[in-house]
């Protein structure tokens, strides 16, 4: 039996502040799923025509599936947000792609028409959960050489990509982390994040505080003070603390609806989902994925790069982002790139992050209503990438 695919719009998104991972991150007593609850709550609170026994599904991803982030994530914190128990949830892990796996994921269930109305995000609570504390590498990986060892350690990935790419130097690193602290200081200034960052309340040592602003975010970051900072991952290399995401605690969520149960509620979506696509890499050259997961997207949707007005990809460390502006021909200072900053301004918490790409590019459409496609890349732990392509809903208005 045949049937038409349904389209798929982005209709809000929101996000809690990223806090710095460890002891002394605002959100090192806080439990991850209780930041999930946090954000659910405020995107049903920002759109009160969302009756909650309507939602279909709530999907949410964390790479570190355990303790607090640990039963089937969608589920828990669907109950925990005081969504009805007929509401069903799940959970997914893609790694740094999770948010941007538990979009497609709703999404597709919209477009099969399992569902109409889907929550999708991410959380990830690296000072509970280093990454890679509680995974067994299956020694096959080394042993049979599937992977080199250094595709483990995220840091190392990022300087094996300046020894592929010696023409991205350390200087060009450096000279993109100090345009992603300048952006992200100015996007918090002018109101940008205020619409997307959830404020939330955390106990900490020093008593009940609120968790309302990016913990990594460092406006008076400098060239001179980049170029002292040392190399952990390599003697003499090119991949500082400065041009690297920090480690963060974070969740995100995001309202997808039919077109249909959109226009039905009253919704004003900001965003229409055109089509995805996910890519393999080598593992140990893991920062080069969403080159070609971007490619990939563009020969799916028959655009080209000059029709995409906004582009917004993850900055788990400068040199990746660096190489898929080598790869595609965007200058690194391009205004269409990362207009508010990125994660080495405000933070990577691995499966959250895609949703804050999501409301970024959201924000950015707005502004921009001549811009009608734009996209949200990134790049992925083991060797992969994924990108998605959007349509400003507000073009041309």
């Amino acid at each position: 039996m045949g049937r038409e695919l349904r389209e798929v719009v982005y209709v809000d998104g929101v996000r809690t502040a990223f806090g710095r991972a460890g002891p002394k991150g605002i959100f090192w007593r806080t439990r991850a799923d209780d930041m999930g609850v946090k954000v659910v709550r405020e995107l049903l609170r920002r759109n009160p025509e969302l009756p909650p026994e309507r939602i279909d599904d709530v999907v949410l991803a964390a790479t570190a599936q355990v303790g607090d982030q640990g039963l089937t994530l969608g589920r828990d914190v669907a109950l925990l947000a005081g969504l009805p128990q007929s509401v069903p949830g799940f959970a997914v892990d893609r790694m740094c792609a999770g948010a941007l796996t538990a979009v497609t994921a709703g999404a597709g269930e919209i477009a099969m028409g399992a569902a109409e109305l889907v929550l999708a995000g991410g959380i990830e609570h690296m000072g509970h959960h280093p990454m890679g504390s509680d995974v067994d590498f299956n020694p096959r990986f080394v042993a049979e050489r599937l992977v080199d060892t250094s595709a483990i350690t995220m840091g190392a990935t990022a300087e094996n990509l300046h020894d592929r790419f010696p023409q991205l130097t350390k200087e060009d690193a450096d000279a993109f982390a100090v345009q992603s602290q300048q952006r992200a200081a100015a996007a918090w200034s002018n109101g940008v994040m205020r619409e997307t960052v959830v404020p939330m309340s955390v106990f900490t040592d020093d008593g009940w505080k609120q968790a309302d602003r990016d913990e990594f975010l460092r406006p008076e970051t400098s060239m001179e003070g980049l170029a002292e900072l040392p190399t952990p991952f390599r003697a003499g290399g090119r991949v500082t603390a400065g041009n690297s995401a920090g480690l963060t605690d974070g969740a995100t969520v995001c309202l997808l609806a039919s077109e249909g149960a959109a226009s039905e509620l009253g919704f004003e979506p900001k965003m229409h989902l055109v089509s995805f696509a996910f890519a393999g890499v080598e593992p140990e050259l893991m920062g080069i994925g969403p080159v070609p997961a971007t490619r990939k997207v563009l020969e799916q949707t028959g655009l080209t790069l000059d029709d995409l007005g906004l582009f917004e990809l993850n900055e788990p460390f400068a040199v990746q982002v660096l190489t898929w502006c080598d790869g595609m021909g965007v200058g690194p200072d391009d205004p269409r790139l990362n207009p508010y900053g990125g994660a080495i301004a405000c933070g990577h918490p691995l499966a959250a992050t895609g949703v804050r790409l999501l409301a970024q590019l959201a924000y950015g459409f707005r502004e921009r209503p001549k811009v009608r496609y734009g996209l949200t890349a990134l790049c992925v732990g083991m060797g992969m990438g994924a990108a998605l392509v959007w349509e400003n809903l507000a073009a041309g208005n």
